[in-house]
């Protein structure tokens, strides 16, 4: 049975996450039909059970994956969205009587309150099902028995239906239970390493790891660790989950992982952000590959003639709203010229100024989104101070 699905990113991570669909293993080669359209929010694309189960381990840049239920049917009256929701097979996705949380969004519609519209679809799916299903908002990520999300969009009254087949959001992959000050999400530390053109193949610095998302997230993609291995989703919940389906996926990404990463260092001038972050390696099961050093970004000493250094410094908006930081960046420029030359690097910044303090040759045409915030990944060659 085919689903068709849309996996939700993030603003500037679209491509990255229709790259992930598109590499071999994801999708069976006869359904890897991903869209080209360019739709920022997301990438349309069509699986089997086993790719929708893949889709939610393996994807890295993804927010969260759907499965279209009801696609583009009109819905001009209250009567026309019952009837037509009514016929949808609920079923495959909802055991009777279980709570549902829907969240409608309505544009240029005759049907524009969306409270009236998410209890005509409790309705139908009620008259499908036999049973009412009480209708619950999620209370958090923690929440132990969360509500199936169900999202429904009204525009230009023609309505589409999907069901959320991951649960929360995919950036908790379930090792992060401690946070420095302004924590990175794991699809934007993931974002960075794959928009940087990290493979894995060499070494990766990066001398402001706060609690250690990026390097974890490096050791895992290094290691060909699915980033979903260790959390649950929404779909085990789903009448037709498969188990059996499940567990193949499973073994076939363990036969997959990688024995020897290369040389990977994180370091903070904070003690407390370095136990964090190596109390979240350990959980991510990537401690023995991590260098972690307590130590001021003066003290880098590149393991190799080349490498990356791809990091998220402080910046005004996130962690030092008060403090002048074109010293600190100006510092990072001159210990980067002086002592890693040949390297490359990648800094998450939302300042230009302070970008232009390091004086080095930067691109800057990578934007990205940081917890609501516009941010430009800046890369470029390290060349030797004259």
């Amino acid at each position: 049975m085919d689903f068709y699905c849309y996996a939700v990113t993030a603003p500037g991570l679209r491509n990255l996450a229709a790259h992930e669909l598109e590499a071999p293993g994801v999708l069976p080669a006869d359904l890897t039909a991903v869209s080209t359209h360019p739709d920022p929010g997301g990438v349309s694309f069509r699986a089997d059970l086993s790719g929708l189960y893949r889709a939610n381990l393996r994807l890295r840049t993804a927010s969260r994956v759907l499965v279209r239920l009801g696609n583009f049917f009109y819905a001009r009256t209250f009567t026309e969205l019952r009837t037509a929701a009514s016929r949808l097979a609920w079923e495959r996705f909802l055991a009777p009587g279980q709570a549902v949380e829907i969240r409608v969004t309505c544009h240029k519609s005759k049907l524009y309150h969306s409270d009236a519209v998410a209890e005509r679809i409790a309705i139908a799916i009620a008259e499908r099902l036999g049973q009412p299903s009480p209708i619950q908002k999620f209370q958090g990520e923690e929440e132990q028995n969360p509500p199936q999300l169900i999202l429904a969009r009204l525009v230009d009254d023609r309505m589409t239906i999907s069901i959320d087949s991951s649960g929360a959001l995919l950036h908790r992959r379930g090792y992060r239970l401690a946070t420095g000050k302004a924590p990175l999400r794991e699809t934007l530390a993931a974002a960075m390493l794959m928009s940087c053109g990290w493979d894995g193949s060499i070494p990766l610095i990066d001398p402001f790891c706060g609690s250690g998302t990026i390097p974890i997230e490096a050791a895992l993609m290094a290691m060909g660790i699915p980033p979903g291995i260790k959390r649950r989703f929404a779909f085990m919940d789903w009448p037709g989950f498969d188990e059996a389906a499940w567990q193949a996926v499973c073994a076939e990404a363990a036969k997959s992982e990688k024995t020897k990463p290369p040389i990977i260092q994180a370091s903070d001038r904070d003690a407390g952000a370095i136990r964090i972050a190596q109390e979240n390696a350990e959980r991510a099961g990537v401690a023995e590959y991590i260098q972690f050093t307590n130590q001021a970004v003066s003290a880098i000493q590149p393991p190799a003639q080349r490498g990356w250094i791809i990091t998220n410094p402080p910046y005004g908006e996130r962690v030092s709203a008060n403090k002048d930081l074109r010293n600190l960046y100006a510092q990072f420029g001159n210990v980067l010229r002086a002592d890693c030359p040949g390297w490359q690097v990648g800094i998450l910044c939302s300042d230009p100024s302070l970008l232009g303090q390091t004086r080095l040759a930067l691109d800057t045409t990578t934007r990205m989104i940081n917890g609501g915030l516009s941010v430009i990944l800046a890369k470029g060659k390290i060349a030797k101070t004259e």
